[in-house]
């Protein structure tokens, strides 16, 4: 297994889109909406891209007032916008979030087509892709035709180029028409990763198993080299060749919005791999809880304000969160 360049370059394909949430009510109930940009494929770049990370999005957004946004807003991240196409016959994707009193999320979505599902395999650039050396994707590229195609083409390229995969379902079923191709689709992405990322709620929807238990599965039954399971607030499950464990979440940590924190997880969790430049079978017990600790305090931190993109805190925020811990301990 290849170890990791000086400068590594991390490429993800998927949606990008305006997440809606509610602000308050009239007397009626119609809601006044916030918006933030975000889309999981682009906050995982975004935690990337604070750690220093060079990144790069593909995908579609519409030729409007918001595909334009969140290009500018990429590229205030700085994540490279040169696979971005702005589609001038559809429309921007828009998810309209409500959140409960404990900042959980559900979702409602503009997406009949939304421009995300547009992509077509043509219009991916495979000369950027051909840079990375972590390709990520998810499951919501896979719910439709033709970004369902490009994205198995994408993933099949950057096999060529002995390119690690990286993947998070990220699972939306009102985006599905059924659940069994829901699960179709997140096990076929699971058996072309090596680095997987699963929510608790994934792992009972696929497998009916707790946390703990997932986490050893993605180990024996499936290609992953380093697999996470993250339970929300109660932290995360780690498994690597070089061990497993559990890593809880910083205390005294009061969420107010969770959108993205699962993709912030990840995003912190590879650039801290990224950081030790070797392979993740070269991993110690140790690095692996080290990365695990410092992505549930990205994570922790990034839900005590509003977004996904927004809501990325720098990386020395979580760092003296972590040290402050260490001391009252």
């Amino acid at each position: 297994m290849k170890d990791v360049k000086m400068t590594p370059m991390v490429i993800a394909l998927g949606e990008l889109l305006i997440d809606f949430s509610r602000v308050n009510s009239d007397k009626w109930g119609y809601p006044t909406m916030q918006g933030h940009p975000g889309g999981a494929p682009a906050n995982y770049l975004a935690a990337l891209a604070k750690h220093g990370i060079k990144t790069a999005f593909l995908g579609k957004v519409g030729n409007d007032d918001f595909g334009k946004l969140l290009k500018e807003t990429l590229k205030q991240a700085e994540i490279n916008t040169s696979g971005l196409i702005l589609d001038e016959t559809v429309f921007t994707t828009l998810a309209f979030v409500t959140l409960n009193h404990e900042g959980e999320r559900s979702f409602s979505f503009a997406r009949k087509p939304g421009a995300d599902t547009c992509l077509k395999p043509e219009e991916i650039n495979y000369r950027l892709l051909a840079d990375s050396d972590i390709f990520h994707f998810g499951t919501l590229s896979l719910t439709d035709e033709p970004s369902a195609s490009a994205t198995r083409e994408a993933v099949a390229f950057a096999k060529t180029r002995e390119t690690w995969i990286s993947f998070d379902p990220n699972l939306r079923l009102p985006l599905w028409k059924q659940e069994e191709h829901a699960k179709r689709e997140m096990e076929w992405g699971l058996h072309q990763a090596d680095f997987v990322k699963l929510s608790e709620e994934e792992a009972r929807f696929l497998w009916n198993l707790e946390a703990e238990e997932a986490a050893e599965k993605l180990m024996m039954d499936y290609p992953a080299r380093l697999g996470f399971v993250t339970c929300g607030s109660e932290g995360a499950y780690y498994i690597g060749s070089g061990g497993k464990g559990r890593v809880s979440v910083p205390e005294r940590i009061h969420a107010v919005d969770t959108t993205g924190a699962g993709d912030i997880f990840f995003g912190s969790a590879m650039a801290a791999f990224l950081t030790y430049g070797k392979s993740p079978e070269k991993l110690t017990g140790e690095e692996l809880r080290k990365i695990t600790e410092h992505a549930c305090a990205m994570a922790a931190l990034s839900t005590t304000r509003a977004g996904g993109i927004s809501s990325v805190p720098e990386p020395a925020e979580a760092n003296q969160l972590l040290s402050k811990q260490s001391r009252a301990n």
